[in-house]
């Protein structure tokens, strides 16, 4: 096609020329013009055919509608009835609860044991407060056994005033608690000397003092910092100060931002003597942490990837040491909230005192070794989340080595050669140790209809001591029980139990170099509580603990009270 298309071109060109030379030829004579005419392709539109008639339906089947016509017979009826004028119903509403800031609570019963505690807060202005907190528990002691006094006392008062502002939220607060407790776990054959039992004092006092303060930071890349002073001390001649400064940085780095929670913990004290040497002991130490971590989300998914670095030196003996610890922490929402997985392994330097020492066991002798545990790891993996919307639970496994750990162990009793009131198997040592941990834990809670609240707890654990010839007084099998019931708008009721297992601890005499392993029974403490709300002020309560009587061993040697009634009234009210 193309080809045939060319041709022709070719042949009107061929022709074109020929009659134009002619034409030139014939009439040379005369001028010729060209005139070009150029007119603009102006497009058009045409109106589009449109159907503008409706279309007719022609359906033989089509019926008419029938007009159907509705006639109304009104026929009058007679009736006495009047109808009377509606009232609007009024709500029922429930008399508001007032909440009051400020109580105070007194109670007494059997051992002569008296409680009393009260707490007072008063708000200076609107971003101000300040108030205190004091607290006094006695009991003449009472212990069947005790050849010696076995009472206790403990009192303390706290103070503390808050401020708050538009950029920083700051407060202070300070306190002093005193404890006395007596060596009265005495044990054979020195609780048969009737004679040495007479002439011993076995009473023995610890003070409190501290001093803090924090500070809490808007839109700054310092949140917060805590610092506390503390100075603890007895009335043996022992000693211990101590400095805990404690912080968190966040620094953005593009959308995300790592955290630095540091610490720096100052640590020096002395006894008058050790166990074994009347000569004096001092211990001094700081150590400066810095636990730099990233946090990574994503969904349900999050992860915490972080390393702990510890500077530790102990000025006593002149060494220093640097440590690192991982900080890694994952979960991940299998369910929801119904089923979370998580673990993690995290470690630490932990700091050990005289004063947690005596807090958790009161009858340690102040004679003790103070150095920190290195907790090398702490591996741990578990699920937790809700069985419904009233009932969580939580269950783990742990992998934990700890080098020098603490343990509580019986002092050796010195027969009748001790000059000192804690030397005759009436106190406790520490002892350092490396042990390995294996254990499982589980923990449930729930609230059954508004009006009670259940909640246990369960340890199970083994341990793996490398000198030592036991874990002392670490029990493997430990758990708790509470249960709140609200009877009704006045009564209430309560119940906690307490479960410790079989321990395991030392006895050894002077005379007899041989160290002999000792069981100290595990033991149900079952204790329940109630009371009436005389109204939103008056509270009358009643406590009944130990309830099976059980005169157990909390400690070798050192036997409890037995069942205890304590019935009282707590008063809260407004400044």
């Amino acid at each position: 096609m193309r080809k045939h298309i060319k041709n022709i071109f070719s042949v009107v060109f061929l022709l074109s020329i020929t009659v134009g030379f002619s034409q030139r030829k014939e009439n040379d004579t005369l001028q010729t013009g060209v005139i070009d005419v150029v007119k603009p392709y102006v497009p058009t539109i045409s109106d589009a055919f449109k159907v503008k008639e409706t279309p007719r339906l022609e359906d033989e089947t089509t019926d008419t509608k029938k007009e159907i016509q509705y006639n109304i017979f009104s026929i009058p009826v007679a009736s006495t009835f009047t109808p009377s004028k509606a009232n609007a119903t009024l709500l029922q509403r429930k008399k508001r609860t007032k909440l009051y800031d400020n109580y105070a609570s007194l109670g007494g019963g059997n051992f002569r044991t008296v409680l009393a505690e009260a707490y007072v807060n008063h708000m200076i202005s609107r971003y101000e407060s300040a108030g205190g907190y004091l607290s006094h528990h006695s009991s003449n002691g009472g212990i069947d056994d005790a050849v010696v006094p076995s009472s206790f006392s403990n009192s303390k008062i706290n103070l503390h005033y808050n401020s708050q502002s538009r950029d920083l939220t700051w407060g202070i607060a300070g306190g002093f608690q005193h404890q006395f407790y007596n060596w009265y776990g005495i044990p054979e054959p020195i609780a048969s000397d009737n004679v040495l039992v007479y002439y011993l004092d076995v009473g023995h006092s610890f003070y409190d003092a501290h001093l803090g303060g924090h500070v809490t930071f808007e839109d700054s890349y310092f949140n917060k910092t805590n610092v506390t002073i503390q100075r603890f001390f007895d009335n043996k001649g022992s000693s211990e100060s101590r400095v805990v400064l404690e912080g968190q940085a966040d620094i953005p780095i593009n959308y995300s931002e790592i955290s630095i929670p540091f610490k720096f913990d100052y640590l020096s004290g002395d006894f008058d003597r050790t166990y074994d040497i009347d000569e004096l002991y001092e211990f001094s130490n700081f150590q400066v942490t810095a636990t730099p971590t990233f946090e990574l989300k994503e969904s349900d998914f999050t992860f915490n990837l972080g390393v702990a670095v510890t500077y530790f030196n102990d000025m006593q003996n002149s060494e220093s040491k640097f440590y690192f610890y991982p900080n890694i922490l994952a979960s991940y929402g299998i369910v929801n909230q119904l089923l979370v997985a998580y673990g993690g392994v995290t470690g630490g330097l932990n700091q050990n005192t005289y004063r947690d020492f005596a807090n958790e066991n009161p009858f340690v002798s102040p004679t003790l070794e103070i150095t920190p545990t290195n907790q090398a790891y702490n591996a741990f993996v578990g699920i937790k989340g809700k069985l419904s919307n009233n009932v969580n639970y939580d269950v783990s496994g742990h992998y934990i080595s700890d080098k020098n750990k603490a343990l509580f162990k019986a002092n050796r009793i010195k027969d009748i050669s001790g000059v000192y009131d804690y030397e005759y198997g009436n106190s406790f040592g520490v002892v350092y140790d490396d042990v390995t941990s294996f254990g499982l834990s589980g923990a449930l809670d729930a609230v059954v209809h508004d009006n009670v609240k259940l909640g246990v707890k369960a340890d199970y654990f083994l341990y793996d001591s490398d000198t030592e010839a036991e874990a002392w007084n670490l029990p493997n099998l430990s758990g708790s029980l509470f249960a709140d019931y609200q009877i009704d708008e006045h009564w209430f009721a309560g119940l906690n139990m307490f479960f410790m297992g079989q321990r395991k601890d030392a006895r050894s005499l002077d005379s007899d170099p041989d160290e002999q392993t000792v069981d100290v029974g595990g033991y149900l403490d079952v204790n329940i509580h109630g009371g009436y709300h005389v109204n939103d002020q008056l509270t009358i309560f009643i406590k009944a603990n130990n309830l099976t009587n059980n005169s157990y061993d909390r400690w070798q040697t050192y036997q409890v009270q037995g069942l205890q009634i304590l019935g009282g009234a707590t008063y809260k009210f407004g400044i």
